[in-house]
């Protein structure tokens, strides 16, 4: 797993599982929100949006959490690993809220440079409805992904998968061997 993309509808845990996963197997996370938009919530021109997304493709590894359609194919061909968070619509709003409320004003580290949290109805809408509008063409997407593929359902599932499983220790000063009950 050297590129990796994570997808899914707003407020499902994409930045969060990208970041774990750069975490664990030190890759670099690359966020397309922070691609996408300029301070002030402005877009990016889409040439120059476009150019950073296949410049990103092209290392030799990397996370990018994101969905925009736009610039898929270029992350598409050059990823050996696609999961796709399929989490319901409820726990993606209140996720929103929550991520509204406790970052309201401030620039997220997963957020564009001068694009600080704030109560956007376009984009709530956007987030309620994605999971009717978008919702199929994802999982289509994930799939007709020829490579490794993962759906998460939930955030045990996607905790499980980016979290390494504890190692049992061998060293003799850290484990003894199982006792006998005849002792």
């Amino acid at each position: 797993m050297q590129r990796v993309m994570v997808m899914g509808p707003p407020g499902s845990g994409k930045s969060t599982l990208a970041g774990a996963l750069g975490a664990r197997f030190s890759i670099p996370v690359f966020h397309l929100d922070q691609a996408y938009w300029r301070s002030g919530w402005e877009r990016a021109p889409a040439a120059v949006f476009a150019a950073e997304v296949e410049r990103i493709a092209a290392l030799p590894a990397w996370v990018i959490d994101g969905n925009y359609s736009m610039s898929i194919d270029a992350r598409l061909a050059a990823a050996d690993t696609l999961i796709f968070l399929d989490v319901p619509r409820w726990l993606c709003m209140a996720r929103i809220l929550r991520r509204i409320a406790g970052s309201y004003g401030r620039v997220r580290p997963d957020a564009a440079a001068g694009c600080p949290e704030r109560l956007d109805w376009a984009f709530l809408r956007f987030a309620w409805d994605w999971h009717g509008a978008r919702r199929a063409d994802g999982l289509a997407c994930a799939a007709a992904f020829p490579h490794r593929k993962l759906i998460i359902k939930d955030a045990r599932q996607a905790l499980a998968f980016a979290t390494p499983a504890p190692s049992t220790p061998t060293h003799p000063a850290t484990s003894a061997p199982p006792r006998s009950r005849r002792s």
